[in-house]
């Protein structure tokens, strides 16, 4: 029987990130299988401007409005990818009615605020355990990071891998850039939590070259002004620079996942990073190598083998995520849905 799954998200397209990347694949992948994913975003809400993200735009809902767009769908399964604004109204819904629904933790919240604002970690912690711990499961990509969460006290943990197009990041992409070699490559969202000058500050020969927008590319620009920022790239434009780079520099310390290290292996470019949540999870046997001195991890990473690099992607696919994803859903009690979309319906 085909069955409905409603995506509740405040990350939402025009952004370019893993999270906006991943809903949209996973939409994709589980149409394969008879399942159907409706999206509830900012795009049917008045927005305003994330403070130090201008660019992005987040809802401001109404209980009443989020409430009619759950009935509209009269979904079977419920899931709630952020912790925004429509993600907190969902879920409020959600409480009210009884209604099960599952969660994803996909950014660091509180260590993406301290970096701005002087709010203790331990705070936007407590905030979250009381978000996600309400729900009947919080999905995360990585072992490690489950590990962590449940030492801060999350509940009910599970998995949820990520895949790569391993057709459009492909290793035969590769030419020579415009740039003396080696090339070092960083891809993301030039931003504070990325740990960009841990990048920028190394010692390395040939080039360093950084593919994003974000709100520090203006101040880095500035300061490196013998880096090589090409602003933002997409499609066989930004594969074709994973593929003629030599090393991807991955330095952040705080990413959940990080979909570029994939794209970099896909391509057949071997990874430079800390030994921290993601990457040691990737990583952990054979792609790139992991130091808690980059330097050293990006000078070894030129050794590497670029097809042991594209044999790492090919393990993961949009498929498993898929997989994991609908197996988490069918891990909720049956009990709690059944009838639940004409009760849905009818609901006021």
């Amino acid at each position: 029987m085909e069955k409905t799954v409603l995506v509740v998200t405040d990350a939402w397209h025009p952004q370019v990130n893993g999270v906006v990347r991943t809903l949209d694949e996973l939409a994709r992948s589980v149409q394969e299988q008879g399942i159907t994913i409706e999206f509830l975003t900012p795009e049917r809400f008045a927005t305003f401007p994330l403070p130090f993200y201008p660019d992005i735009r987040l809802a401001l809902p109404t209980r009443r409005q989020v409430a009619k767009e759950i009935d509209a769908v009269a979904p079977d399964y419920i899931h709630i990818a952020t912790e925004g604004p429509l993600g907190l109204v969902a879920r409020g819904i959600c409480l009210r009615r009884g209604l099960p629904f599952t969660t994803s933790y996909h950014t660091r919240f509180p260590e993406f605020v301290s970096a701005r604002l002087p709010i203790p970690e331990d705070w936007s912690y407590w905030w979250l355990r009381q978000f996600h711990n309400s729900g009947n499961g919080m999905m995360v990509a990585t072992a490690s990071l489950g590990t962590e969460m449940a030492a801060r006290g999350f509940h009910n943990i599970k998995r949820w891998t990520r895949g790569i197009d391993t057709v459009l990041f492909d290793p035969a992409r590769r030419q020579n850039l415009p740039f003396p070699r080696p090339i070092f490559l960083n891809v993301g969202r030039v931003a504070v939590e990325k740990n960009l000058p841990a990048f920028l500050d190394l010692d390395l020969p040939g080039s360093k070259v950084v593919v994003g927008d974000g709100p520090d590319l203006a101040h880095l620009r500035q300061k490196y002004p013998h880096v090589h920022f090409l602003g933002r790239r997409m499609g066989t434009e930004l594969a074709t620079i994973y593929a003629s780079a030599d090393v991807f520099v991955f330095p952040s310390r705080v990413d959940t996942f990080g979909n570029v290290i994939l794209e970099a292996l896909a391509s057949g470019c071997p990874v430079a990073a800390f030994p921290v949540t993601a990457p040691s999870d990737i990583l952990a046997d054979g792609g790139g190598f992991l130091s808690s001195d980059l330097r050293q991890a990006a000078l070894a990473a030129l050794a590497l083998s670029r097809e042991d690099a594209r044999q790492k992607a090919l393990t993961f696919s949009w498929s498993e995520c898929a997989r994991q994803f609908l197996s988490n859903l069918a891990g909720v009690p049956r009990s709690a849905f059944a009838g639940r979309g004409r009760r849905l319906r009818s609901a006021s």
